[in-house]
């Protein structure tokens, strides 16, 4: 049975998603480019320490952009000594999506642990000027936000939880999105949802998206591959595999890697979980950070017991166990698990790896959720969001509501020859979720 009126749409099959259904919502037109800059977006680099990437938006019709950058000062003529650096521009025409140009600049050479100011535009109209600090060396205390499925009614209530997350880590050095940013992949009413959810956020902390099964289509040749407006819209390391840039990916952020996996990819083609599994054990053997955070979107443990990759957990976990990966992220379920002590290593004896499967916008599941024995902790029809913290051989992990309370936490705790010690912090008064 499938209910649906002019506000909302309930499927109950176990899956609960709002959709805001106006006629606006619908219309192409609803987020037309203009001539000034619109949807401003940082992404990291392989090395956020000393550069740091910036898309924006603007119509076709502004044919060039610019980006300018000073090291921040309270004295406003600061804008006197700001570098000017040209865009990289890429026009999008896309079915009925009106036209736009996208533009790009990487800022380079920049000094570790420094607050910046830049702005973008041009001639036809500038953004205002924009904050964003560069990261600082290995072993200094870092921050990063992290959350699952974004995906349905962004603009409306995924919003709340990007602006608790700012809010609770307004000095994250990036936030990590494990896939399904939006529905459709190739609409752009969505991802001018999506824009508008982070509004200004965007602009300050850089992103680190890796692509769910919701960001791909299927092109008439019968290609799955991943939404036109990715790459242009974000401008990510091209240290992957060939034919999987800026979706596959790695950077090196004060003694953490940071690792995408395509897991699309690997769920429609051994090809590419191949090439993926190789291109990995590459990065995880020459590896000089002491932690290791791989995201990616489908779960190598599903908390629904309909679903299982098994092609995930055959090519990856064994990395993951020989490697000592500290921490996966993960979405796609549309609930929230995670789990360490009850997960064997392949050649026996407990895995070092935490798991973590979450949800941050308001789609929702029920259907086929078991409270397994891999899971540590769990909940059902709750947005979250995850501020992790890490400083020298210690990782914190707090898990919010949408609402903004402390849900879940727990540390890693590094011990020489061995695998990380976890301490639990679970709140005592917050029963679990189910």
């Amino acid at each position: 049975m499938y209910f649906k009126n002019s506000i909302t749409g309930i499927l109950t099959t176990g899956i609960i998603a709002l959709w805001t259904l106006a006629v606006s919502a619908q219309n192409p037109e609803r987020y037309a480019p203009g001539a000034e800059p619109d949807r401003i977006i940082l992404n990291v680099t392989a090395d956020p320490s000393t550069s740091m990437a910036v898309n924006w938006r603007t119509s076709d019709l502004v044919s060039e952009g610019f980006a300018e950058i000073a090291v921040a000062e309270a004295d406003p003529r600061f804008v006197s000594k700001a570098k000017k650096l040209k865009a990289s521009t890429q026009k999008l025409v896309w079915e009925n999506t009106p036209a736009a140009n996208y533009h790009s600049v990487i800022f380079e050479n920049l000094q570790p642990a420094t607050k910046y100011a830049y702005r973008v535009g041009g001639e036809q109209g500038w953004s205002e000027w924009i904050h964003f600090s560069t990261a600082a060396g290995s072993g200094q205390k870092l921050s990063f936000i992290y959350y699952g499925d974004v995906q349905v009614n962004i603009a409306s209530l995924w919003s709340r939880v990007a602006r608790e997350a700012y809010a609770k880590a307004p000095d994250a050095r990036l936030a990590i999105y494990a896939g399904d940013l939006i529905n459709k992949a190739n609409r752009d009413v969505e991802w001018g949802d999506w824009f508008r959810g982070g509004g200004f956020i965007h602009s300050m902390i850089p992103s680190f998206p890796t692509p769910g099964n919701h960001d791909h289509y299927e092109t008439p040749e019968g290609i799955n591959t991943t939404s036109v407006f990715w790459r242009p819209q974000f401008t990510l390391p091209a240290n992957g595999p060939k034919g999987l840039e800026e979706t596959c990916y790695y950077a090196d952020i004060q003694g953490v890697r940071f690792i995408s996996l395509n897991s699309d990819q690997v769920d429609v083609s051994e090809k590419w979980a191949q090439v993926q599994k190789e291109w990995l054990e590459g990065i995880l053997k020459n590896n000089p950070n002491l932690w290791t955070v791989i995201t990616f979107h489908h779960p190598v443990f599903s908390p629904k017991t309909t679903r299982d990759n098994k092609r995930m957990r055959e090519t990856f976990k064994p990395l993951f166990d020989r490697y000592k990966v500290d921490l996966v992220l993960q979405g796609h379920d549309h609930t929230y698990a995670r789990g360490m002590a009850n997960i064997p290593m392949k050649e026996g004896g407990q895995s070092g790896t935490m798991y973590v499967v979450s949800v941050s916008g308001p789609k929702m599941t029920d259907s086929n959720v078991d409270r397994a024995a891999w899971m540590d902790r769990s909940a059902i029809y709750t947005q979250l969001f995850h501020v992790v913290n890490v400083e020298g051989g210690k990782l914190s992990f707090d898990t919010y509501t949408a609402t903004g309370e402390l849900y879940d936490a727990f540390d890693l705790i590094k011990q020489k020859g061995k695998i990380n010690r976890i301490a639990e912090r679970i709140p005592a008064d917050v029963a679990e979720r189910r």
